[in-house]
C-alpha cells in the first residue's frame, strides 16, 4: 500500500531523513517511533505530499504521490485521515458540526450526514456530547472528535502524529483504544509518537527512526529506548 523507495529529505545542508526504504500493508497498525527531531513529521509530511523527497519516491498503491498533479492531490488526500496533537477543532461548531463539517466538504448528502455521524460519534465514546462546543470538552475529548472527523468519510489510511503528548494516561488509553478498533475494522493506521507507554499499549509493529535513518522495524511491537 505505502512504499518508501530510498527517500530522502535535507533542508539546506541538514538531513531530516537519509536513504528511508519503508513498506506498510494495508489493514497494518505501524508505530512510528523515535524522539523528537528524529524525522518522524517529516516522513508524515512526505506521505501525504505536503512535501517532497529530496532523493527517492513515495508510493500510495503504487502512485508516485510527487508525480500528482495539483488538480488530483485533494481527492488523493482524501484517502488518508490526519489527526494531530492538536485538536484542530473549529471553536465555534459542536462535536456533531466538527465531524458532519468534513463530510460537506467532500460534498456529501444530508442523509448521508444524518446518518453517519452519530455511528462514528458513538464509535469514539462520544454520543453523549454531540452538541458540546469544544470549549466544553475535556482535552482527551477534542481528540475523539478529532478522530471522528478523520475517519467519517472512510479513508483508507489514517495518520495521527503525536495524539497523545498532551492528555494523562486515561485519556492516552481512550484514544490507543479507539485507534485500535479502528484498524481492527480495516483501515490502516500510522501513529507517530515517542511515548513508550502508547507503542506497548498497540502492541504491533514499531518503526524506530534515530537522526533521519531508519534504525529498527520490530514486528513484534518492542520498542527500545
Amino acid at each position: 500500500m505505502i512504499y518508501f523507495d530510498k527517500v530522502s529529505k535535507r533542508y539546506n545542508d541538514s538531513a531530516a531523513l537519509e536513504d528511508v526504504t519503508l513498506s506498510i500493508a494495508p489493514k497494518e497498525f505501524v508505530s512510528l517511533v523515535g524522539h523528537s527531531g528524529a524525522g518522524k513529521t517529516t516522513l508524515l509530511k512526505l506521505l501525504i505530499a505536503e512535501e517532497r523527497p529530496t532523493e527517492g519516491s513515495v508510493f500510495f498503491e503504487s502512485v508516485d504521490v510527487n508525480d500528482l498533479p495539483l488538480s488530483a492531490l485533494h481527492f488523493y488526500r482524501r484517502k488518508i485521515g490526519m489527526v494531530f496533537q492538536d485538536a484542530r477543532l473549529i471553536p465555534t461548531k459542536t462535536a456533531y458540526e466538527n465531524i458532519a463539517f468534513a463530510m460537506e466538504a467532500a460534498g456529501r448528502t444530508d442523509e448521508e450526514i444524518e446518518s453517519d455521524v452519530p455511528y462514528i460519534l458513538e464509535l469514539v465514546n462520544l454520543s453523549d456530547k454531540a452538541s458540546h462546543f469544544p470549549d466544553e470538552l475535556s482535552g482527551g475529548e477534542k481528540q475523539r472528535v478529532a478522530i471522528g472527523r478523520a475517519i467519517i468519510n472512510q479513508p483508507e489510511m489514517v495518520i495521527a502524529d503525536e495524539p497523545t503528548s498532551n492528555l494523562d494516561p486515561i485519556n492516552t488509553y481512550e484514544i490507543v483504544e479507539i485507534l485500535k478498533k479502528i484498524n481492527e475494522l480495516g483501515t490502516t493506521v500510522l501513529i507517530a509518537t515517542h511515548n513508550k507507554g502508547v507503542v506497548d499499549a498497540v502492541g504491533r509493529r514499531v518503526v524506530t527512526i534515530d537522526r533521519g535513518r531508519i534504525v529498527r522495524d520490530d514486528a513484534e511491537g518492542k520498542y527500545v529506548m
